[in-house]
């Protein structure tokens, strides 16, 4: 069965840490480029961190720059989010995408709250 888990998510103080990781399975995971996108209330999906399926090569969406490291261990199937000084407005279920030339697979998301 192809798939994506996320776990990790949770409920932080601001200026705290959490670490998200997404695991794959039934799919050649190194293959795949991979993705977080997050998505709060009311507002349109967000791309917020991609990381080639090398792992050569990230990029970050402006309001994560310098926050937030994209990282992946194609040994373990496994793309990782940390997310550190963590502010309210990252408050959102996050998801894992992934994609190759021929399909893109998404996992079920996760919550991250960040409140005092």
């Amino acid at each position: 069965q192809v798939q994506l888990v996320e776990s990790g998510g949770g409920l932080v103080q601001p200026g705290g840490s959490l670490r998200l990781s997404c695991l794959g399975s039934g799919f050649i995971f190194s293959i795949y480029h991979m993705n977080w996108y997050r998505q709060a209330p009311g507002k349109e999906r967000e791309l917020v961190a991609a990381i080639t399926n090398t792992g050569d090569s990230t990029s970050y969406a402006d309001s994560v720059k310098g926050r937030f490291t994209i990282s992946r261990d194609n040994a373990k199937n496994t793309v990782y989010l940390q997310m550190n000084s963590l502010k309210s407005e990252d408050t959102a279920i996050y998801s894992c995408n992934g994609y190759s030339r021929s399909r893109q697979i998404w996992g079920q998301g996760t919550q991250v709250t960040v409140s005092s």
